[in-house]
C-alpha cells in the first residue's frame, strides 16, 4: 500500500448480504481507475472466512482487531433486525469505528452501529422496511425515513443495498471532488446522485390495516370509484356517522386525516397503474385526481419525483430502442 493510499474496512460475517458488500467495494475500485488510490479490505469480527446470504463464500484478510481503517464501513444482512447483534460483532465495529476517520453502515448495518452506541444522538438512516424499528430500538438516535443515506459528522448510514453505491460515491466526493466520482459513476453507469427519496421504492399501503370497519369501509369506498365525491361530508353520510365523529375517527386511529387518507389510495392507485403502463394522463383520470397537475403535485410531495420519471424508472427493467 503506497504512503497515500486509502484504507477502506468493511466488516463482514455469515449471512451478509453480498451486495451491501460487493456494490461500495466496486464503486472504491473503480474509483482507483481514474486516480484515486484506495484499498479495499474486508474483515470479519474472527478472521474466519464468511458465508453471504445466497451462499457464496467471501474471503476476510483478517479479524476486525488487526485492522486499521481510514474509512469503516459494515454490511447490512435480513439477519437484523430479526435477531439481536452479536457482542463479536458490537465489539468489532467498535475497535474499527475508534480506529477509523469515518464509520459508515450499509442498509441493516445501522443495526450494528446502533448496537455498538454509535448511533446515540446522531441522525441515521436504514432500509425503508425497518426505519421504524431502528427509531424504536435506538431512541437517541433520530432515525430520517426518506433519505437515500444520512450524515451525522463523520458517521453515514445509507438505505437499503443499492444505496450503499450512492453512499460509496458521496465518499469519493468527499475525498476526490465531483469530476473523478462524475466519471465512476458514468463507468458504473449508476446515477451521480439519484433524485428522491427511498420512499419511491417503498411497496403501497405498509400501515397496518385500519382497526374500525368504518374506517376500512372507506378504502372500499374510494378504491370501487376513485373519481368519486369523497369528500369528508360525504363519506360521514355514506358511513352514517358525524364529520366530526368520522375527523376524530382518523385522528385517533391512523394519525391523519379522511381527506389525506383518500388521496394516499388515490396515490396508492396511481403507481399501480403507471406500471401497468397507462399514460400519466390517463392514470389521473382512473386514480380520481382532478387533473394530472393535482395528482403531480402528490408525488412529487411523497416522492420528490414527477409520475413521469416515477413510470420510467420503475414500469419496466428492459430498454427499448426509442428509450
Amino acid at each position: 500500500m503506497s504512503p497515500t493510499a486509502h484504507r477502506v474496512v468493511i466488516l463482514v460475517f455469515d449471512g451478509v448480504t453480498l451486495l451491501d458488500v460487493a456494490g461500495p467495494a466496486e464503486v472504491f475500485a473503480e474509483a482507483n481507475r481514474f486516480g484515486a488510490d484506495y484499498q479495499v479490505v474486508l474483515v470479519s469480527p474472527t478472521g474466519a472466512d464468511v458465508t453471504s446470504s445466497i451462499g457464496v463464500r467471501i474471503a476476510v484478510a483478517g479479524a476486525a482487531s488487526e485492522s486499521a481503517p481510514d474509512t469503516f464501513l459494515v454490511a447490512g444482512a435480513d439477519l437484523y433486525p430479526r435477531n439481536a447483534v452479536g457482542g463479536d460483532l458490537v465489539e468489532a465495529a467498535l475497535t474499527l469505528a475508534e480506529r477509523a476517520d469515518r464509520t459508515a453502515s450499509i442498509c441493516t448495518g445501522a443495526f450494528v452501529l446502533g448496537a455498538a452506541g454509535l448511533l446515540d444522538g446522531k441522525r441515521a438512516t436504514t432500509h425503508w422496511k425497518v426505519t421504524h424499528e431502528l427509531a424504536a430500538r435506538y431512541r437517541s438516535s433520530s432515525v430520517v425515513p426518506d433519505a437515500i443515506y444520512v450524515q451525522d459528522g463523520t458517521t453515514y448510514t445509507s438505505a437499503g443495498v443499492t444505496a450503499g453505491i450512492d453512499l460509496a460515491l458521496a465518499l469519493v466526493e468527499e475525498d476526490h471532488g465531483p469530476y473523478l466520482t462524475r466519471e465512476v459513476a458514468r463507468s458504473l453507469v449508476v446515477y451521480l446522485q439519484r433524485s428522491g427519496g427511498q420512499s419511491q421504492f417503498s411497496a403501497p399501503l405498509q400501515e397496518p390495516p385500519p382497526r374500525s370497519p368504518a374506517v376500512r369501509r372507506i378504502a372500499d369506498l374510494v378504491t370501487a370509484d376513485p373519481a368519486g365525491d369523497h369528500s369528508v361530508g360525504e363519506l360521514a353520510k355514506r358511513l352514517n356517522l358525524s364529520s366530526r365523529h368520522l375527523t376524530r375517527l382518523f385522528r385517533e386511529e391512523m394519525s391523519t386525516t379522511p381527506a389525506r387518507y383518500v388521496e394516499m389510495i388515490r396515490f396508492d392507485m396511481a403507481k399501480a397503474l403507471l406500471d401497468q403502463g397507462h399514460t400519466a394522463t390517463q392514470v389521473a383520470s382512473l386514480a380520481g385526481f382532478p387533473s394530472y397537475e393535482s395528482m403531480r403535485r402528490v408525488f412529487v410531495k411523497k416522492m420528490a419525483i414527477s409520475p413521469a420519471a416515477y413510470q420510467r424508472r420503475f414500469r419496466t427493467a428492459q430498454r427499448t430502442d426509442s428509450a
